[in-house]
């Protein structure tokens, strides 16, 4: 048997017991009988990959998405997920594009819901991206508390040469981010034709999420776009008042 992935299936197993609840190191290592170093180290790594979300210093650890993308639990956000799916579906039948509903997490920008079109030329995208390279990611940053955008700035750096023609300074990317939140919409055109639409989904106010589009460029005519863009709109509103009853 290899013990360290003993010790993280025990690890997980302990944190298990209430997926909503954060448990500090101390409460881990103790519980189960770790070495802190260790179980840092151990704890470090499931966080990289996402089955286990830290929350902060203080606050914590509790089950990441991936823990729950294991037998397909919408455990993780389900309010959410649960809100925007019959949404999104309907959004997706009436543009026959994909949708998805993304969050950031653990500085990436994470897919919490897929609705897939029929269009045999469709765009995929993977469950983690950076979230410098996505319309949702760019959004998302731009709704964080300035504190946060800093935090995340300074761990990340900026946008890499070419990722967001727009920004090349750390100025360029604070007027960028001010321009998003006032206009409440992102679409990125990306090297590869690719174009992707997001727009906030919001909770008493609050933008916890956000609801995009992806589609080749060559479905993106200035007509086209017009109606994508108030379909989105419109189906993030509907989004929120789910949220909100």
């Amino acid at each position: 048997m290899v013990l360290v992935i003993i010790k993280a299936l025990d690890i997980l197993e302990y944190i298990a017991q209430d997926p909503e609840k954060a448990y500090t190191l101390t409460e881990i290592s103790e519980r189960l009988d770790l070495n802190q170093a260790t179980c840092a180290n151990i704890l470090k790594t499931l966080v990289s990959k996402n089955y286990v979300e830290h929350l902060g210093r203080k606050k914590g650890y509790r089950l990441g998405p991936m823990a729950f993308n294991l037998t397909n639990s919408l455990g993780y956000n389900q309010n959410l997920v649960m809100a925007a799916k019959p949404e999104m579906e309907a959004l997706t039948d009436q543009l026959n594009e994909v949708s998805l509903l993304g969050i950031i997490r653990n500085q990436k920008r994470l897919v919490l819901h897929t609705v897939n079109s029929d269009q045999d030329l469709q765009v995929r995208s993977k469950t983690e991206r950076d979230v410098y390279e996505t319309a949702s990611g760019r959004l998302l940053l731009a709704y964080m508390p300035g504190k946060e955008i800093e935090g995340f700035i300074n761990v990340k750096g900026l946008p890499a040469p070419g990722v967001w023609k727009e920004v090349e300074t750390r100025e360029d990317l604070m007027r960028a981010l001010e321009k998003i939140q006032r206009e409440e919409i992102v679409i990125t055109h990306s090297a590869k034709h690719i174009i992707g639409v997001a727009v906030p989904v919001k909770k008493n106010g609050k933008a916890i999420a956000a609801l995009s589009v992806f589609l080749p460029e060559i479905r993106f005519p200035a007509p086209r776009k017009k109606e994508i863009v108030a379909a989105l709109k419109l189906t993030a509103e509907r989004i929120n008042k789910r949220l909100d009853a």
